[in-house]
């Protein structure tokens, strides 16, 4: 008989609550109570969503391909992404379009992109006031809005580039708050009104300039040497020979801007974060960075070890088209169901000391293809995952080999919500000197919270 795990017994507001101001602390009472699976009650929502953390439960989820998306994904993401975008797009319309823009995200074309980011970067930390005191969250932003804007939109037309930096910050800030969310699911729920509606004029403004993008990169007869991710795009073919319409095309910039800019952004002020609360680690990378390490040994294993107690993205969940059997789990088709991403990365049967900053732990051994999923997995894991940790191994080399940074914070950061990432509340703040100018002295390791 198929029977869901035990859920919380508060109401769907107070459970939602929870979620949206402590989503740590709700899962892992949930964890405390439940063990490695329990379902949940969101507002608006008919059914429970069930969440799960045993690898070999994610592994039946993710290599079962014919499992297709819960509804929630849409609910506020299809209003600014558009209903072409791969993000929200099912069965093979979705392998289609995934197929096509994989390109870009591997090999050669992306390594490509490295100066690029290493450029913007540099720019960026021109910019940095001497020991004056500053969240690194909002300057990771300004760096990756920046990099889509070259590597991905392309955009020559520099009236065009300073009207898409004023309102593309203005879309992802009002699209990021736990208020909107609830007022969201609260309009589900009674069906009254649309929160999103306020939006409208501002996606209009942004989809005139992209289109206006779009067309002139169609009327270019040299587009197809260019190297941007639109040009590419632009380029494309299916298998049949037809390509995206523009308005295609619009919906898949938008969605590598929502799923490439603030993604990117938050991993890597988390990784700042826990780098200025642990002084040993931090020294230990600079000094690979200095010797200018080929390999990024440490780096790479900063970035794993930063991804896996900070997962920016906290679910990734599926709509079962079939039933699940799994390690005495048996779940009906129909049933929603997700990873619970931050509770399997810290399992302590994966991880010793699972709650510990140790990057270490990533050069004694790699991680399990179902225990380190800060990118999702199966045929809906993130495409740009190679891209993003390119990106954080060149910002972090270009800030570590110019600045010597400190906190301005004795205690770490709590996490806080923006859409659907786990972000540092204050924004991670700290204080920054030139390299050759003396650092202020290392602290102690601090304590990790949620």
């Amino acid at each position: 008989m198929s029977t869901l795990p035990p859920s919380p017994s508060e109401s769907p507001a107070i459970q939602t609550a929870r979620w949206l101001l402590r989503p740590i602390a709700f899962m892992e009472s949930c964890r405390r109570r439940y063990g490695d699976a329990f379902s949940v009650r969101f507002l608006g929502f008919e059914r429970p969503m069930v969440m799960l953390s045993d690898p070999e439960a994610i592994r039946a989820l993710y290599t079962a391909h014919e499992h297709g998306l819960p509804p929630g994904r849409s609910i506020a993401l299809l209003p600014v992404m558009g209903p072409g975008s791969v993000l929200l797009l099912e069965g093979r319309e979705h392998l289609a379009r995934r197929k096509l823009m994989l390109p870009p995200f591997h090999g050669e074309r992306m390594r490509s992109y490295e100066a690029t980011v290493r450029e913007v970067a540099e720019r960026e930390i021109e910019s940095w006031s001497e020991d004056r005191q500053f969240a690194i969250h909002p300057r990771m932003q300004a760096v990756t809005l920046e990099v889509i804007l070259h590597a991905v939109f392309g955009v020559t037309d520099p009236a065009r580039g300073e009207r898409l930096r004023e309102r593309l910050p203005l879309l992802l800030g009002e699209t990021s708050s736990p208020a909107l969310q609830f007022r969201v699911l609260l309009s589900r729920r009674f069906r009254r009104g649309d929160p999103l509606e306020s939006l409208g004029k501002l996606v209009s403004e942004i989809d005139e300039l992209l289109l206006a993008e779009i067309a002139e990169r169609r009327a270019d007869p040299a587009h197809f040497e260019r190297e941007d991710i639109l040009s590419l795009l632009v380029a494309a073919r299916f298998e049949d020979g037809t390509q995206m319409s523009d308005r295609e095309v619009r919906d898949q910039l938008i969605t590598l801007l929502l799923a490439g800019h603030e993604t990117t952004a938050t991993a890597l002020a988390w990784t700042f974060d826990l780098l200025l609360g642990h002084p040993a680690a931090l020294r230990r990378l600079t000094a690979e960075i200095d010797a200018a390490d080929d390999e990024d040994t440490y780096l790479r294993a900063v970035i794993s070890e930063s991804l896996r107690l900070r997962p920016v993205v906290p679910l990734a969940g599926r709509r079962l088209a079939s039933d699940l059997h799994v390690d005495g789990l048996s779940l009906p088709a129909g049933t929603d169901v997700t990873p619970a991403i931050w509770l399997t990365h810290t399992r302590a049967d994966l991880y010793p000391e699972p709650f510990a900053f140790r990057p270490e732990r990533f050069l004694e051994r790699a991680p399990t293809t179902y225990g380190w999923i800060p990118f999702g997995g199966g045929v809906r894991r993130c495409l740009g995952a190679a891209f993003a940790e390119l990106e954080m191994r060149v910002v972090l080399e270009t800030v570590l080999r110019r600045r010597a940074l400190s906190p301005a914070s004795s205690r770490a950061e709590r996490v806080t919500r923006r859409n659907i990432t786990f972000s540092p509340r204050n924004g991670t703040l700290l204080r920054s000197k030139p390299r050759n100018a003396p650092a202020q002295g290392a602290e102690p390791d601090r304590v990790l919270v949620a």
